[in-house]
């Protein structure tokens, strides 16, 4: 897997994927124009829409209702040093039994995004001076 994000200039970064590209930007009050998420805004997302995927593939499976699946993902900022902490994941579904309920919270627990970061994965740092060169 890999993404590659160039600086645009100001705080503006393009992100590309696969060949999808979006942007990245900060908010107007941080010295951005706002035309972008920010990069904690992108975390949030991967993890809402993965969440989200497993839930609706969950909901597949059974021939469950999959109209309304939405998720919500909010995280508290800490400082010393910086970072995101106490996510919390909300899964909205149309009416479920108890069981089916469960089984939606436990898809929502498979997901990749959510178990890497509960997992705390190992991140190296190199710095090239050299350009990056796509695989």
């Amino acid at each position: 897997m890999e993404v590659v994000a160039e600086h645009l200039g100001g705080v503006q970064f393009e992100v590309a994927a696969r060949g999808h590209r979006v942007l990245c930007d900060q908010p107007i009050e941080n010295n951005g124009s706002d035309s972008g998420m920010s990069p904690p805004e992108f975390l949030l997302a991967s993890l809402a829409t993965c969440a989200a995927y497993y839930a609706a593939e969950y909901l597949k499976a059974r021939k469950l209702p999959e109209e309304g699946l939405k998720v919500r993902v909010t995280a508290e900022k800490i400082l010393h040093p910086a970072r995101l902490a106490s996510f919390r994941i909300e899964v909205s579904t149309a009416e479920l039994d108890s069981r089916h309920q469960t089984g939606v919270v436990r898809a929502v627990k498979s997901c990749l995004i959510h178990n890497t970061l509960l997992a705390g994965p190992h991140i190296e740092i190199a710095l090239s001076t050299a350009p990056l060169v796509s695989a």
